[in-house]
């Protein structure tokens, strides 16, 4: 397995560009009447300071953003010298705490004593007991709730690792199709998927489904023992990070030739794909594209057949806000980048999916996978 021809390597975020995220959070927190934002370890923590500790750990590590304060980075003293080297830590302020004392003490005087305060998703239980304990009159909202969109709009340099971590995918796909598939466990394939994404630079790879026959009616089965065999329809669906960012794309093989309905469902999800992209542009609704999809596999007869959503936003996630689903009438704006993955799948037979990562441009839609998607034969 070598490596396609190389992408360019994304320009470095600076600590300007942390700074600016940051105080654009701790904006739209007082925009959506918070008095500020905890930010624990996560995808959240890394977009807006780029720190990712090494490890897990119940020793509190809090980003405390508010507008008008300088940013604060609570953290454990013994890994203060990792959080140091984090290139957004040069636009704030760590305050270390040591094993015995108390780090919700340390951190209370930074927080408005009745303030109402969005805090990341993963946040412990743990420390927000320990903050309300320390402040009694603070109340707490998830960022899911209180802010959905802090990370949906992508700057040039998000992007630029959006498009390389899709390129990427597109070449493991590529070669996927040249790995032999008949009489071999699914769990198997997985394993060249997840090679073939780390040998076109991926750091992390956060999934490989293999759904062969029968399995491929579940959406997301884990690719297990099963002996794909010749006949069978085969749902690819991979992706992790690469330079920070994720990729996520979904095809559908056939091991030899395809009977005529399999083919019909094939052409009917790829017809429902380009539906869902043509509809992405500025100021139309989230939903908008799940309907678009939705219409075309609705029209073909296999509209309960297709069960979840159209898609969901990525970026230092594989999966995040914004979501491509009936109901979400959010409205699509420049840099958002999100799956359009509608599927079919017919239980206790076989399942189609196919998916591409798409950007809102000014004036549209933009690809960020390209391989084919027509239903490729592979042996």
């Amino acid at each position: 397995m070598t490596p396609e021809t190389a992408h360019p390597e994304p320009t470095p975020f600076t600590a300007a560009d942390y700074a600016a995220r940051m105080a654009a959070a701790a904006d739209s927190a007082a925009d959506a009447g918070l008095a500020g934002l905890l930010i624990a370890p996560g995808p959240d923590l890394v977009h807006l300071t780029g720190y990712r500790p090494t490890a897990e750990t119940e020793r509190l590590t809090l980003l405390v953003l508010a507008a008008g304060q300088d940013p604060v980075l609570v953290v454990p003293a013994l890994e203060a010298p990792d959080a140091a080297r984090a290139v957004g830590a040069a636009a704030l302020t760590l305050r270390e705490w040591a094993d015995g004392t108390n780090p919700y003490g340390l951190t209370a005087p930074l927080l408005d004593v009745a303030g109402r305060f969005g805090v990341s998703d993963n946040t412990w239980a743990l420390h927000l007991l320990g903050l309300q304990r320390e402040l009694p009159t603070t109340t707490y909202t998830p960022l899911t709730d209180a802010l959905p969109m802090l990370r949906a709009v992508k700057d040039e340099r998000e992007l630029a690792r959006l498009e390389a971590a899709g390129a990427a995918a597109d070449a493991a796909y590529a070669q996927i199709l040249h790995v032999p598939f008949a009489d071999r466990r699914e769990r198997d394939v997985a394993a060249d998927l997840a090679g073939l994404l780390r040998v076109h630079g991926h750091s992390q790879v956060d999934f490989t489904v293999v759904g062969s026959g029968p399995n491929g009616a579940d959406p997301h089965h884990e690719a297990g023992e099963r002996v794909i065999r010749r006949g069978d329809m085969v749902v690819l669906d991979f992706g992790g990070l690469k330079h920070g960012y994720g990729s996520d794309i979904s095809r559908t093989v056939h091991v030899g030739e395809p009977t005529a309905e399999e083919q019909r469902v094939h052409d009917i999800v790829r017809e429902a794909q380009r539906a869902g992209v043509d509809a992405v542009r500025p100021g139309a609704r989230c939903q908008d594209v799940d309907r678009a999809a939705r219409a075309v596999i609705t029209e073909f007869g296999y509209g309960d057949r297709f069960i979840h959503r159209t898609g969901h936003g990525i970026g230092v996630t594989t999966h995040e806000p914004p979501y491509m689903v009936e109901g979400e009438e959010r409205p699509l704006v420049p840099g958002m980048c999100f799956s359009v993955e509608p599927g079919v799948y017919l239980p206790g037979r076989f399942g189609v999916r196919i998916e591409d990562i798409v950007t809102v441009t000014e004036d549209g839609v933009r690809r960020l996978n390209n391989a084919p998607r027509e239903l490729a034969v592979v042996e």
